[in-house]
């Protein structure tokens, strides 16, 4: 039976870390239709007027768009969780520390170096491997894909040559077989590099290429941090 991670609490913590590390390509921002019917044109340019002729008054404005941070700081708190801070990074991962009340999340994570097909749109990918002590869950591994994928399907993590069938669900993908996380771990820790291949909804297969450079140091970080 696979563990699955607390997904509305990962999405917090992951959009909220203050990391060094790039961030892929955000999603596209919507676009406005073309297609809009001229009376609706109409009636808005209408609007537009009446609101200039109208005097202007001081009012206070959000910025455009609510940042990635404050949005995993709301995230965590409606879980009863601190906004993630970073307590380590080493190479191309990274660790950090949420506290809540007496409970504590402890991760590490890293984006992949690479991405294949490279001109195909997602939203970013991380691998995240997190301890839970007061839910006794110890090195999870979640791999967060950044696009649709169909729920139950097949996806595989491959590790110097090991292959480690996935299964996924939504957008998050775990080891299939929850009793070789260890082992799946075990060969991280020895191994330079982690591919991910698996196929989008649509039938698109992405495969994601991770450095493991500084994998060893984060996790014991993490441990440190949540024994």
């Amino acid at each position: 039976m696979i563990r699955p991670l607390r997904l509305a609490l990962a999405a917090a913590l992951l959009c909220g870390f203050a990391t060094p590390i790039a961030m892929a390509q955000e999603p596209m921002p919507l676009r406005l239709a073309v297609n809009e019917p001229i009376k609706h044109k109409a009636a808005k340019q209408k609007t537009a007027k009446s609101k200039a002729a109208q005097p202007k008054t001081a009012k206070s404005k959000s910025k455009p768009g609510k940042s990635a941070e404050a949005k995993a700081s709301n995230g965590a708190s409606d879980k009863g969780a601190s906004k993630p801070v970073q307590i380590a990074s080493f190479g191309d991962w990274v660790a950090f520390l949420a506290e809540g009340g007496k409970e504590k999340t402890c991760y590490a994570l890293a984006q992949p170096k690479e991405r294949v097909p490279g001109k195909l749109k997602r939203d970013p990918a991380y691998v995240f491997i997190s301890n839970r002590p007061g839910e006794n869950i110890h090195n999870e591994v979640s791999i967060m894909m950044g696009f649709p994928m169909k729920n139950g399907g097949e996806a595989e993590a491959d590790v110097s040559g090991t292959s480690f069938d996935l299964v996924s669900k939504g957008t998050n993908a775990w080891i299939k077989n929850p009793a070789q996380e260890a082992e799946f771990i075990k060969a991280l820790k020895k191994s330079a590099k982690l591919i991910v291949k698996a196929a989008s909804v649509k039938g698109h297969v992405t495969t994601d290429s991770y450095s493991l450079a500084g994998l060893s140091q984060a996790l014991e970080s993490v441990e440190h941090e949540c024994q």
